[in-house]
């Protein structure tokens, strides 16, 4: 599996692209603020002759969801989700007004959604997706066990963690989460979030007591 990343809007949230060796492709967080972040993306997979399949989201809060209409328009694609964050997809003009910024409403709620242990893929790759609460009742992460790559949305940062302040968060169902799920894979996982640098399973366990 091979990673593009392009960091988008105010947020800089991370937009992941993945694809392999046949060609086709995934988004997950199409967080792209305008047409001139997308069009970044469309280049890429123009240049790279790809073939996107599927759009997912971890979560529902605007910055990770801003171009979804941008990918789904293009591609011919639906974003699927988990279904407890359908409530803050109904939101994203609140959201927008709370943090001062743009919202066009081109945004179709998921019809779509995705739950534990179920399956994301693409050409020889599969994502498994993992129920992971805390940052927003339907968080989920994405788990690669071949590549051993995991991405995790706003649930785990490099050295830190996802905020709970906004509708749907609880920082207790988040640290139930993060001890009882994410940290039972594997120390050598690499975690790809949803903003900032990578890490891996291993470097957060040793460094979540000191949070």
């Amino acid at each position: 599996m091979k990673i593009k990343i392009f960091v988008c809007n105010p947020f800089q949230v991370n937009t992941y692209l993945l694809y392999d060796e046949t060609g086709e492709a995934v988004f997950v967080d199409s967080g792209f603020f305008n047409e001139t972040e997308f069009q970044e993306a469309r280049l890429f997979v123009e240049q790279e002759n790809l073939k996107p399949v599927a759009l997912v989201n971890t979560h529902l809060h605007l910055d990770h969801c801003y171009g979804n209409s941008f990918v789904e328009k293009a591609w011919d694609l639906k974003a699927k989700v988990g279904e407890a964050d359908l409530f803050l997809g109904k939101t994203l003009a609140e959201q927008a007004r709370m943090f001062r910024l743009p919202y066009s409403g081109n945004f179709n709620l998921p019809e779509s959604f995705l739950k534990e242990n179920d399956i994301v893929s693409f050409g020889n790759t599969e994502l498994k997706v993992l129920e992971t609460p805390g940052h927003s009742s339907g968080s989920l992460s994405f788990y690669d066990s071949k590549t051993g790559i995991l991405f995790s949305g706003d649930v785990l940062f490099y050295q830190g963690v996802g905020r709970t302040d906004l509708p749907g968060g609880s920082y207790e169902i988040l640290d139930n989460t993060i001890r009882n799920k994410l940290f039972l894979l594997p120390s050598n996982t690499t975690v790809f979030c949803g903003h900032g640098p990578k890490t891996t399973i291993g470097t957060e366990k040793e460094n979540y007591s000191l949070w």
